[in-house]
């Protein structure tokens, strides 16, 4: 059997805090350096091309109308929900998040 390459397929998940996370006073240490192993763990999928971008609401302070995204490129939905699954700050409970499938319209040059 031929070793066929699957179209890849993008995918977005919507990352929120949870609440006790709205207020700089909610922050210790430990979450703060959750958070930057969230963004490590993004960058990584940006190097290899897997994280097309990432980013969030920038408001202080924050409340459960505001949001992070990452927006993905993966050969199925499992990939990407591993990826969601597996980002620290998920697995660290700062956020959660909730996997949709997306369709990129248009991208600057």
């Amino acid at each position: 059997m031929e070793n066929q390459i699957l179209p890849k397929q993008k995918f977005c998940y919507i990352l929120r805090l949870y609440p006790q996370y709205f207020h700089s006073d909610g922050w210790t240490d430990e979450a703060k350096d959750t958070v930057g192993r969230h963004f490590n763990y993004l960058k990584k999928y940006t190097e290899d091309g897997t994280l097309i971008l990432a980013g969030r609401t920038v408001n202080e302070p924050m409340s459960a109308e505001y949001f992070g995204i990452a927006i993905l490129e993966t050969v199925s939905k499992e990939e990407a929900q591993s990826i969601m699954d597996n980002d620290p700050a998920v697995t660290g409970k700062i956020m959660y998040a909730k996997l949709y499938d997306f369709s990129l319209a248009l991208m600057r040059k």
